[in-house]
Protein backbone atom coordinates (compact mmCIF):
# COMPACT_ATOMS: atom_id res chain seq x y z
CA UNK A 1 0.00 0.00 0.00
CA UNK A 2 2.29 2.32 0.75
CA UNK A 3 4.69 2.12 -2.02
CA UNK A 4 1.61 2.36 -4.33
CA UNK A 5 -0.28 5.21 -2.63
CA UNK A 6 2.61 6.67 -0.19
CA UNK A 7 4.97 9.77 -1.10
CA UNK A 8 7.08 7.56 -2.17
CA UNK A 9 4.51 6.17 -5.05
CA UNK A 10 5.28 7.14 -9.05
CA UNK A 11 2.03 9.31 -8.85
CA UNK A 12 3.07 11.31 -6.08
CA UNK A 13 6.15 11.98 -7.15
CA UNK A 14 5.24 12.63 -10.64
CA UNK A 15 2.41 15.30 -8.93
CA UNK A 16 5.33 16.54 -6.98
CA UNK A 17 7.29 16.96 -10.17
CA UNK A 18 4.46 18.76 -12.29
CA UNK A 19 3.65 21.26 -9.64
CA UNK A 20 6.96 22.40 -8.39
CA UNK A 21 8.50 22.15 -12.51
CA UNK A 22 5.07 24.62 -12.91
CA UNK A 23 5.88 27.18 -9.73
CA UNK A 24 9.41 27.99 -11.06
CA UNK A 25 8.90 28.06 -14.87
CA UNK A 26 6.03 30.44 -13.95
CA UNK A 27 8.96 32.05 -11.36
CA UNK A 28 11.47 32.11 -14.08
CA UNK A 29 9.13 33.36 -16.81
CA UNK A 30 8.59 36.60 -14.57
CA UNK A 31 12.06 37.34 -14.03
CA UNK A 32 12.89 36.93 -17.46
CA UNK A 33 10.53 39.31 -18.82
CA UNK A 34 11.59 41.56 -16.64
CA UNK A 35 15.11 41.93 -17.62
CA UNK A 36 14.44 42.00 -20.77
CA UNK A 37 12.04 45.00 -20.37
CA UNK A 38 15.20 46.32 -18.17
CA UNK A 39 17.87 45.48 -20.99
CA UNK A 40 15.55 46.92 -23.44
CA UNK A 41 15.22 50.05 -21.57
CA UNK A 42 18.89 50.28 -20.76
CA UNK A 43 19.58 50.37 -24.65
CA UNK A 44 17.29 52.96 -25.63
CA UNK A 45 18.36 55.21 -23.11
CA UNK A 46 22.02 54.67 -24.61
CA UNK A 47 21.24 55.11 -28.27
CA UNK A 48 19.03 58.43 -26.60
CA UNK A 49 22.83 60.23 -25.38
CA UNK A 50 24.42 58.56 -28.61
CA UNK A 51 22.11 58.32 -31.79
CA UNK A 52 25.43 56.69 -33.32
CA UNK A 53 26.44 54.10 -30.98
CA UNK A 54 24.43 51.28 -32.41
CA UNK A 55 26.91 51.39 -35.32
CA UNK A 56 30.18 50.13 -33.41
CA UNK A 57 28.12 48.51 -30.24
CA UNK A 58 25.72 46.22 -32.25
CA UNK A 59 27.79 44.48 -34.96
CA UNK A 60 29.88 43.92 -32.12
CA UNK A 61 27.83 42.57 -29.72
CA UNK A 62 26.73 40.23 -32.27
CA UNK A 63 29.77 38.91 -33.30
CA UNK A 64 31.20 38.46 -29.57
CA UNK A 65 27.81 36.75 -28.64
CA UNK A 66 27.40 34.49 -31.58
CA UNK A 67 31.22 33.17 -30.36
CA UNK A 68 30.37 33.19 -26.87
CA UNK A 69 27.33 31.20 -27.86
CA UNK A 70 28.96 29.11 -30.18
CA UNK A 71 31.99 28.54 -28.13
CA UNK A 72 30.17 27.42 -24.20
CA UNK A 73 26.18 26.67 -25.50
CA UNK A 74 25.56 26.09 -29.05
CA UNK A 75 22.31 24.47 -27.94
CA UNK A 76 21.18 27.91 -27.18
CA UNK A 77 21.87 29.51 -30.40
CA UNK A 78 18.31 30.75 -32.27
CA UNK A 79 14.66 30.38 -31.29
CA UNK A 80 14.96 27.59 -28.33
CA UNK A 81 11.47 25.74 -30.13
CA UNK A 82 13.40 23.90 -32.42
CA UNK A 83 15.72 22.65 -29.76
CA UNK A 84 12.80 21.31 -27.75
CA UNK A 85 11.11 19.44 -30.90
CA UNK A 86 14.70 17.85 -31.65
CA UNK A 87 15.11 17.16 -28.00
CA UNK A 88 11.37 15.47 -27.72
CA UNK A 89 13.28 12.66 -29.97
CA UNK A 90 15.08 11.33 -27.52
CA UNK A 91 14.24 12.73 -24.50
CA UNK A 92 16.30 11.45 -22.18
CA UNK A 93 19.75 12.35 -24.12
CA UNK A 94 18.08 15.64 -25.43
CA UNK A 95 17.69 16.41 -21.53
CA UNK A 96 21.89 16.32 -21.54
CA UNK A 97 22.57 18.81 -24.54
CA UNK A 98 19.83 20.12 -26.14
CA UNK A 99 17.55 20.85 -22.62
CA UNK A 100 20.45 20.97 -20.00
CA UNK A 101 20.51 23.38 -17.27
CA UNK A 102 23.71 24.76 -18.87
CA UNK A 103 21.94 25.08 -21.90
CA UNK A 104 18.93 26.99 -20.11
CA UNK A 105 20.84 29.09 -18.06
CA UNK A 106 23.40 30.30 -20.85
CA UNK A 107 20.40 30.70 -23.03
CA UNK A 108 18.49 33.34 -20.24
CA UNK A 109 21.34 35.24 -19.84
CA UNK A 110 23.08 35.31 -23.37
CA UNK A 111 18.91 36.21 -24.86
CA UNK A 112 18.77 39.45 -22.41
CA UNK A 113 22.17 40.55 -23.72
CA UNK A 114 21.40 40.41 -27.05
CA UNK A 115 18.89 43.33 -26.15
CA UNK A 116 21.30 45.53 -25.06
CA UNK A 117 22.86 46.02 -27.75
CA UNK A 118 18.99 46.31 -29.93
CA UNK A 119 19.17 43.01 -31.35
CA UNK A 120 15.37 41.91 -33.00
CA UNK A 121 14.65 39.22 -30.64
CA UNK A 122 12.27 38.05 -28.05
CA UNK A 123 11.85 36.41 -25.30
CA UNK A 124 9.13 33.83 -25.95
CA UNK A 125 10.94 31.25 -27.93
CA UNK A 126 13.90 30.99 -25.47
CA UNK A 127 11.26 30.95 -22.30
CA UNK A 128 10.07 27.66 -23.96
CA UNK A 129 13.12 26.25 -23.93
CA UNK A 130 14.24 27.11 -21.03
CA UNK A 131 10.48 25.99 -19.55
CA UNK A 132 10.70 22.55 -21.11
CA UNK A 133 14.61 22.42 -19.50
CA UNK A 134 13.23 22.59 -15.94
CA UNK A 135 10.08 20.31 -16.55
CA UNK A 136 12.35 18.06 -17.73
CA UNK A 137 14.99 18.13 -14.46
CA UNK A 138 12.10 17.97 -11.71
CA UNK A 139 11.28 14.75 -13.60
CA UNK A 140 14.40 13.66 -13.31
CA UNK A 141 14.96 14.75 -9.91
CA UNK A 142 11.68 13.47 -8.71
CA UNK A 143 13.21 9.69 -10.61
CA UNK A 144 10.80 9.70 -13.19
CA UNK A 145 11.35 8.36 -16.81
CA UNK A 146 11.40 11.24 -19.70
CA UNK A 147 8.73 11.19 -22.12
CA UNK A 148 8.39 13.43 -24.83
CA UNK A 149 5.21 14.77 -22.93
CA UNK A 150 7.28 15.90 -20.43
CA UNK A 151 9.19 18.56 -22.46
CA UNK A 152 5.33 19.26 -24.32
CA UNK A 153 3.78 20.17 -20.91
CA UNK A 154 6.87 22.46 -19.90
CA UNK A 155 6.89 24.43 -23.48
CA UNK A 156 3.15 24.93 -23.38
CA UNK A 157 3.38 26.24 -19.45
CA UNK A 158 6.60 28.75 -20.88
CA UNK A 159 4.35 30.04 -23.58
CA UNK A 160 1.39 30.58 -21.00
CA UNK A 161 3.29 32.37 -18.35
CA UNK A 162 5.40 34.76 -21.17
CA UNK A 163 2.34 35.94 -22.59
CA UNK A 164 -0.05 35.42 -19.94
CA UNK A 165 -1.92 33.31 -22.15
CA UNK A 166 -3.26 29.63 -20.76
CA UNK A 167 -5.52 28.47 -23.76
CA UNK A 168 -2.51 29.69 -26.00
CA UNK A 169 -0.23 27.35 -23.95
CA UNK A 170 -2.74 24.12 -24.51
CA UNK A 171 -2.93 25.19 -28.58
CA UNK A 172 1.01 25.61 -28.92
CA UNK A 173 1.41 22.11 -27.44
CA UNK A 174 -1.66 20.67 -29.39
CA UNK A 175 -1.00 22.28 -32.71
CA UNK A 176 3.01 23.09 -33.17
CA UNK A 177 5.12 20.90 -30.56
CA UNK A 178 3.24 17.83 -30.60
CA UNK A 179 3.06 16.19 -33.90
CA UNK A 180 0.73 13.60 -32.92
CA UNK A 181 -1.49 14.59 -29.18
CA UNK A 182 -1.63 11.77 -26.70
CA UNK A 183 -4.50 11.56 -25.08
CA UNK A 184 -2.82 10.19 -22.05
CA UNK A 185 -0.78 13.61 -21.81
CA UNK A 186 -3.87 16.08 -21.56
CA UNK A 187 -3.89 15.73 -17.01
CA UNK A 188 -0.06 17.12 -17.68
CA UNK A 189 -0.24 19.78 -20.12
CA UNK A 190 -3.03 21.16 -18.64
CA UNK A 191 -1.82 21.29 -15.07
CA UNK A 192 1.90 22.99 -15.64
CA UNK A 193 0.05 25.71 -18.15
CA UNK A 194 -2.51 26.06 -14.66
CA UNK A 195 -0.05 26.40 -12.59
CA UNK A 196 2.53 28.30 -14.21
CA UNK A 197 -0.45 30.78 -15.25
CA UNK A 198 -1.34 30.99 -11.69
CA UNK A 199 1.91 31.91 -10.56
CA UNK A 200 2.39 34.63 -13.40
CA UNK A 201 -1.09 35.81 -12.87
CA UNK A 202 -0.73 36.06 -8.99
CA UNK A 203 2.85 38.03 -9.24
CA UNK A 204 2.06 40.22 -12.30
CA UNK A 205 -1.43 40.96 -12.36
CA UNK A 206 -4.25 40.12 -14.20
CA UNK A 207 -2.67 42.43 -17.41
CA UNK A 208 -3.96 42.20 -20.86
CA UNK A 209 -0.13 41.78 -23.01
CA UNK A 210 -1.20 44.56 -25.68
CA UNK A 211 -4.07 46.07 -24.14
CA UNK A 212 -7.70 45.66 -24.31
CA UNK A 213 -9.01 46.25 -27.69
CA UNK A 214 -12.88 46.04 -28.58
CA UNK A 215 -13.27 47.06 -31.68
CA UNK A 216 -15.39 44.28 -34.08
CA UNK A 217 -16.11 44.04 -37.70
CA UNK A 218 -19.74 43.40 -39.44
CA UNK A 219 -19.80 41.01 -41.54
CA UNK A 220 -19.56 42.47 -44.77
CA UNK A 221 -16.59 43.95 -43.77
CA UNK A 222 -14.93 41.24 -42.33
CA UNK A 223 -15.76 39.06 -45.67
CA UNK A 224 -14.24 42.03 -47.43
CA UNK A 225 -10.51 42.52 -45.29
CA UNK A 226 -9.96 39.02 -43.69
CA UNK A 227 -8.91 37.44 -47.08
CA UNK A 228 -7.30 40.84 -48.54
CA UNK A 229 -5.27 40.41 -44.51
CA UNK A 230 -4.85 36.38 -44.91
CA UNK A 231 -3.21 36.83 -48.26
CA UNK A 232 -1.14 39.47 -47.93
CA UNK A 233 -0.06 38.70 -43.83
CA UNK A 234 0.57 35.04 -44.72
CA UNK A 235 2.81 35.58 -47.78
CA UNK A 236 5.14 37.97 -45.95
CA UNK A 237 5.43 34.96 -43.02
CA UNK A 238 5.50 32.38 -45.78
CA UNK A 239 8.72 34.35 -47.28
CA UNK A 240 10.19 35.21 -43.87
CA UNK A 241 10.55 31.28 -43.33
CA UNK A 242 11.63 30.38 -46.13
CA UNK A 243 14.29 33.06 -46.23
CA UNK A 244 15.29 31.71 -42.80
CA UNK A 245 15.64 27.79 -43.44
CA UNK A 246 17.23 28.56 -47.08
CA UNK A 247 19.94 30.83 -45.33
CA UNK A 248 21.32 27.54 -43.71
CA UNK A 249 21.42 25.71 -46.81
CA UNK A 250 21.69 27.37 -49.52
CA UNK A 251 24.77 26.18 -51.51
CA UNK A 252 25.45 30.18 -53.04
CA UNK A 253 28.65 30.57 -52.50
CA UNK A 254 29.23 34.08 -51.07
CA UNK A 255 26.31 32.96 -48.46
CA UNK A 256 28.29 29.58 -47.99
CA UNK A 257 31.73 30.89 -47.63
CA UNK A 258 29.96 33.59 -44.92
CA UNK A 259 28.12 30.59 -43.00
CA UNK A 260 31.50 28.60 -42.39
CA UNK A 261 32.67 32.29 -40.82
CA UNK A 262 29.90 32.68 -38.31
CA UNK A 263 31.35 35.85 -36.18
CA UNK A 264 32.12 37.41 -39.20
CA UNK A 265 28.55 36.11 -40.37
CA UNK A 266 26.99 37.42 -37.08
CA UNK A 267 28.55 40.86 -37.56
CA UNK A 268 27.76 41.63 -40.85
CA UNK A 269 24.43 41.11 -39.55
CA UNK A 270 24.43 43.29 -36.71
CA UNK A 271 25.87 45.77 -38.93
CA UNK A 272 22.23 45.75 -41.19
CA UNK A 273 20.50 45.46 -38.31
CA UNK A 274 22.10 48.72 -36.76
CA UNK A 275 21.96 50.63 -40.01
CA UNK A 276 17.88 50.01 -40.10
CA UNK A 277 17.83 51.00 -36.63
CA UNK A 278 19.89 53.95 -36.81
CA UNK A 279 18.08 55.12 -39.60
CA UNK A 280 14.41 54.22 -38.74
CA UNK A 281 14.73 54.63 -35.11
CA UNK A 282 11.69 51.53 -34.83
CA UNK A 283 13.30 48.32 -35.23
CA UNK A 284 15.40 48.22 -32.22
CA UNK A 285 14.68 45.15 -29.85
CA UNK A 286 11.43 43.23 -29.46
CA UNK A 287 8.45 45.74 -31.15
CA UNK A 288 6.63 44.94 -28.76
CA UNK A 289 5.97 49.00 -27.74
CA UNK A 290 5.45 49.70 -31.61
CA UNK A 291 2.60 47.12 -32.17
CA UNK A 292 1.09 47.90 -28.76
CA UNK A 293 0.94 51.87 -30.26
CA UNK A 294 -0.12 50.73 -33.76
CA UNK A 295 -2.96 48.67 -32.30
CA UNK A 296 -4.00 51.48 -30.17
CA UNK A 297 -4.51 53.63 -32.98
CA UNK A 298 -1.08 55.26 -33.64
CA UNK A 299 0.39 55.79 -37.12
CA UNK A 300 4.24 54.64 -38.05
CA UNK A 301 5.55 54.95 -41.32
CA UNK A 302 4.03 52.76 -43.64
CA UNK A 303 7.64 50.75 -44.13
CA UNK A 304 7.60 49.94 -40.93
CA UNK A 305 6.97 46.24 -41.47
CA UNK A 306 9.41 46.45 -43.93
CA UNK A 307 12.27 47.17 -41.84
CA UNK A 308 11.14 44.85 -38.87
CA UNK A 309 10.96 42.34 -41.47
CA UNK A 310 14.51 43.21 -41.77
CA UNK A 311 16.08 43.73 -38.86
CA UNK A 312 14.46 40.27 -37.67
CA UNK A 313 15.35 38.34 -40.23
CA UNK A 314 19.05 39.10 -39.66
CA UNK A 315 19.25 38.98 -36.21
CA UNK A 316 17.38 35.30 -37.02
CA UNK A 317 20.16 33.77 -39.33
CA UNK A 318 22.87 35.44 -37.72
CA UNK A 319 22.84 32.21 -34.95
CA UNK A 320 22.53 34.67 -31.76
CA UNK A 321 19.85 33.19 -28.69
CA UNK A 322 16.41 34.72 -29.22
CA UNK A 323 13.25 34.19 -30.21
CA UNK A 324 10.82 35.30 -33.31
CA UNK A 325 7.41 35.95 -31.69
CA UNK A 326 7.47 38.97 -30.03
CA UNK A 327 9.03 40.51 -33.49
CA UNK A 328 7.07 38.60 -35.88
CA UNK A 329 3.81 40.58 -33.96
CA UNK A 330 5.58 43.54 -34.63
CA UNK A 331 5.80 43.50 -37.98
CA UNK A 332 2.18 41.67 -38.47
CA UNK A 333 1.39 45.35 -36.80
CA UNK A 334 3.01 46.96 -39.90
CA UNK A 335 1.59 45.15 -42.11
CA UNK A 336 -1.78 45.84 -40.18
CA UNK A 337 -0.88 49.38 -40.18
CA UNK A 338 -0.60 49.11 -44.42
CA UNK A 339 -3.82 47.18 -44.46
CA UNK A 340 -5.44 50.25 -42.29
CA UNK A 341 -4.64 52.81 -45.46
CA UNK A 342 -6.38 50.29 -47.64
CA UNK A 343 -9.54 49.84 -45.58
CA UNK A 344 -9.76 53.64 -43.89
CA UNK A 345 -13.15 53.45 -42.97
CA UNK A 346 -12.80 50.14 -41.25
CA UNK A 347 -12.37 49.75 -37.35
CA UNK A 348 -8.35 50.41 -37.37
CA UNK A 349 -7.50 48.28 -34.31
CA UNK A 350 -9.46 44.95 -36.02
CA UNK A 351 -7.67 45.49 -39.16
CA UNK A 352 -4.49 45.48 -37.20
CA UNK A 353 -5.11 42.39 -35.69
CA UNK A 354 -6.02 40.68 -38.55
CA UNK A 355 -2.25 41.64 -40.20
CA UNK A 356 -0.62 40.18 -37.19
CA UNK A 357 -2.40 36.97 -36.48
CA UNK A 358 -2.00 36.64 -40.68
CA UNK A 359 1.79 37.46 -40.78
CA UNK A 360 2.64 35.72 -37.05
CA UNK A 361 0.51 32.41 -38.65
CA UNK A 362 2.72 32.69 -41.81
CA UNK A 363 5.94 32.23 -40.02
CA UNK A 364 5.10 29.67 -37.60
CA UNK A 365 1.77 28.14 -39.30
CA UNK A 366 0.20 27.45 -36.31
CA UNK A 367 -3.05 29.38 -36.69
CA UNK A 368 -4.86 27.87 -33.59
CA UNK A 369 -2.19 28.88 -31.32
CA UNK A 370 -1.87 32.59 -33.53
CA UNK A 371 -5.52 33.03 -32.88
CA UNK A 372 -5.77 32.58 -29.00
CA UNK A 373 -2.36 34.48 -28.12
CA UNK A 374 -3.74 37.68 -30.40
CA UNK A 375 -7.51 37.33 -28.73
CA UNK A 376 -5.81 36.62 -25.70
CA UNK A 377 -3.44 39.21 -25.70
CA UNK A 378 -5.72 41.87 -26.33
CA UNK A 379 -8.78 40.41 -24.82
CA UNK A 380 -10.47 41.14 -28.91
CA UNK A 381 -12.92 37.81 -28.39
CA UNK A 382 -15.12 39.66 -30.76
CA UNK A 383 -12.85 39.05 -33.16
CA UNK A 384 -12.26 35.52 -33.06
CA UNK A 385 -14.34 34.62 -36.75
CA UNK A 386 -12.01 37.00 -38.65
CA UNK A 387 -9.09 36.01 -36.76
CA UNK A 388 -9.64 32.58 -37.56
CA UNK A 389 -10.40 33.38 -40.94
CA UNK A 390 -7.25 35.27 -41.60
CA UNK A 391 -5.26 32.82 -40.05
CA UNK A 392 -6.53 29.73 -42.05
CA UNK A 393 -6.11 31.87 -45.41
CA UNK A 394 -2.38 32.98 -43.99
CA UNK A 395 -1.15 29.14 -43.40
CA UNK A 396 -2.82 28.78 -46.96
CA UNK A 397 -0.55 31.74 -48.21
CA UNK A 398 2.40 30.69 -46.79
CA UNK A 399 2.24 27.39 -48.20
CA UNK A 400 2.40 28.23 -51.54
CA UNK A 401 5.87 30.15 -50.51
CA UNK A 402 7.58 27.81 -48.00
CA UNK A 403 6.02 24.03 -48.11
CA UNK A 404 8.21 23.09 -44.75
CA UNK A 405 7.71 24.63 -41.43
CA UNK A 406 9.73 26.71 -39.79
CA UNK A 407 10.43 25.37 -36.65
CA UNK A 408 10.31 21.59 -37.68
CA UNK A 409 12.95 22.40 -40.66
CA UNK A 410 15.08 24.36 -37.73
CA UNK A 411 14.73 21.46 -35.68
CA UNK A 412 16.55 19.13 -38.25
CA UNK A 413 19.87 21.31 -37.45
CA UNK A 414 19.54 19.64 -33.74
CA UNK A 415 19.11 16.22 -33.68
CA UNK A 416 21.07 14.39 -32.51
CA UNK A 417 23.45 12.86 -34.57
CA UNK A 418 22.66 15.45 -37.22
CA UNK A 419 25.58 18.22 -38.38
CA UNK A 420 25.19 21.91 -36.61
CA UNK A 421 24.58 24.28 -39.55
Amino acid sequence: MMRRHGPEALIWRRRIAILGGAIVIGLIALMFAALADKANEVFQEMIRLRWWLPLVVTPVGFAAFVWLTLRFAPEAKGSGIPQVMAAMRDPTRGLERLASTRTAVAKFFLTIGTLLFGASVGREGPTVQIAATIMGHAHRWMRISLRSSVYIAGGAAGVAAAFNTPLAGVAFAIEELAAAYEQRMTLLVMAAVLIAGMVSLGLAGDYVYFGEMRQTLSVSQALFVTPVAGLIGGLAGGCFARLMLSTGRTSFRPVAWLRSRPVLFAAICGMTVAILGVATGLTWGTGYQTAHDVIAGHDVPLWFGAAKFMATLATAVSGLPGGIFAPSLSVGAGIGDVLRGIFPDYPPGAVVLLGMVAYFTGVVRAPLTAVIIISEATASRGLMIPLLGAALMGDFAAQLISKEKLYHGLAQRFLLGAPSR
